[in-house]
């Protein structure tokens, strides 16, 4: 019995995980450890991504923030990361599973503050047009899909 898949399958351990760093200056090392292999993409898919992310020790999954545009949804795989969000700080487990609607407001994060790693999956619709506000740091990101694009401003509306 093989183990190789076919499309409309994969094993996401055949795609590279990447450590991305996207924020500016002064964040701009602000997700070191964070590692997310991309599998909407690899699939095909273009109405909501997929990513499968892990966070070793003391990394944490994002800026706090909120979208205008995009629902997100998390599954916890593995690993005990704790939830930050405005209405308190809760640690979660595998097989809990959190939402963000769009425009709620809601600032929130994951951070690794164990000793072993923690793995989840992220759903997230793709708006064709969304703005994160990142609720502790002077910083939007505005995006657009078609045309692809993605700047970062202050609150105030000048240019990083």
């Amino acid at each position: 019995m093989t183990d190789r898949l076919r499309p409309p399958a994969l094993n996401p351990s055949t795609l590279p995980a990447e450590e991305r760093q996207p924020y500016p200056a002064p964040w701009d090392k602000a997700l070191a450890g964070k590692f997310r292999t991309v599998l909407g993409d690899a699939l095909g898919l273009t109405q909501f991504g997929v990513g499968l992310t892990r966070l070793q020790p003391g990394a944490v999954s994002a800026l706090r923030h909120w979208h205008t545009g995009e629902d997100e949804f998390i599954y916890i795989v593995s690993g005990e990361p704790t939830l930050v969000c405005d209405s308190g700080e809760q640690q979660l487990k595998a097989g809990h599973v959190a939402g963000f609607p769009a425009g709620s407001g809601d600032g929130h994060r994951l951070e690794n503050r164990t000793e072993s790693d923690a793995v989840f999956i992220e759903v997230g619709t793709r708006a064709h047009s969304d703005r994160v506000h990142y609720t502790e740091d002077d910083l939007i990101l505005e995006k657009t899909v078609r045309p692809p694009d993605r700047r970062f401003t202050r609150r105030d509306g000048s240019a990083y």
